[in-house]
């Protein structure tokens, strides 16, 4: 079978200070149809990043370096500006974290939603409503038909929040990216958002690449993970090896953080330190200067993805020597 989106050693940089800086390394990842490939790390890891660069989005001055994207084996990275657009809401589509910039205030919720199908679909504006009226229903809009006439301001940010979410899924796209699709829903209405990917997955084979630091919605809706620091992979596995199996300090460290890792009345554990500046990213393993298995390799190059089983890679030192290589 062949991948719905391929990503192939993508790199991003931006100017920092006189120099190039990149802010997503060399990243490859694969998301088959049918499946949710959640992307996880701290903020500022380039989560987002990989999404805009997915979608040829990356703001300036930032740039796409080297790498490509490739949609059912179409490289996305040579097509033209209106190539992409025709592309973009249609086969490949993002729920976009921040509603409050990527809605227009000057026309209503309904009208941007109708005029996304219709430009991709042909079908006449009436039924471009309905269907609007339709998706505010199933991502949960009260009095969803009233709702279509709304400007932006008149909606609180769980409503913007769901018509983005209604905009993505207007087309039925082939690939989603969900970069936090959840943000600032509360838990009844997320897991409705949640339940509804999971339907968009079973009526369309729709490949998912879920953006999120949330190990409870990662648990509930990814089949594999990717664990990114600092704009570079460190460990990827199906989520049930990498919620209870994991092998780099960084994912382990991050499982150890969140709410319900510990026994009830003990502290959270903390990751030492913080993500570097991209001025003073580390020579060798970005994520050596906050690790406790830290030593000599570490500091001098980067480490290589080491295969621990079919479906399970690592990029560490120590863990390459634990495993007697």
């Amino acid at each position: 079978m062949s991948a719905a989106l391929e990503i192939e050693e993508l790199s991003i940089s931006f100017p920092v200070a006189g120099q190039r800086v990149r802010v997503v390394d060399e990243v490859t990842l694969q998301i088959q149809p049918g499946e949710v490939l959640a992307l996880v790390g701290e903020s500022g890891s380039g989560k987002s990043m990989i999404a805009l660069g997915c979608l040829r989005l990356v703001p300036k001055p930032g740039r796409v370096d080297a790498g490509r994207v490739l949609l059912h084996g179409r490289d996305l990275m040579p097509l033209s500006v209106p190539e992409m657009r025709k592309l973009r809401g249609a086969s490949l589509a993002m729920i976009f974290q921040e509603p409050m910039t990527s809605l227009s205030p000057v026309v209503t919720v309904g009208e941007q939603v109708a005029e996304a199908i219709l430009l991709h679909e042909k079908v006449t504006r009436k039924a471009a409503h309905a269907r609007c009226v339709e998706l505010f229903e199933r991502v949960g809009i009260p009095d969803a038909g009233a709702r279509t006439h709304a400007y932006p301001h008149q909606l609180s940010g769980g409503l913007k929040q769901r018509v983005m979410i209604a905009m993505a899924l207007s087309t039925r796209p082939r690939v989603l990216i969900a970069d936090e699709p959840t943000t600032a829903l509360d838990v009844t209405i997320q897991a409705q958002i949640l339940e509804l990917l999971r339907e968009l997955q079973r009526e369309t084979d729709s490949a998912i690449l879920l953006i999120t630091h949330d190990f409870g919605i990662v648990n509930e809706l990814a089949d594999r993970v990717a664990v990114l620091y600092a704009g570079r992979l460190v460990e990827e596995a199906p989520r049930e090896t990498l919620l209870h199996r994991p092998r780099h300090p960084y994912t382990q460290g991050l499982l150890r953080s969140m709410p319900g890792s510990v026994v009830k009345g003990e502290r959270l554990e903390e990751i030492a330190g913080t993500l570097p500046p991209l001025t003073e990213l580390p020579a060798g393993c970005r994520f050596a200067t906050r690790c406790a298995r830290v030593f000599e390799p570490c500091h001098e190059s980067t480490p290589a993805s080491l295969q621990l089983a079919p479906e399970h890679s690592a990029f560490c030192f120590a863990v390459a020597e634990e495993e007697g290589g």
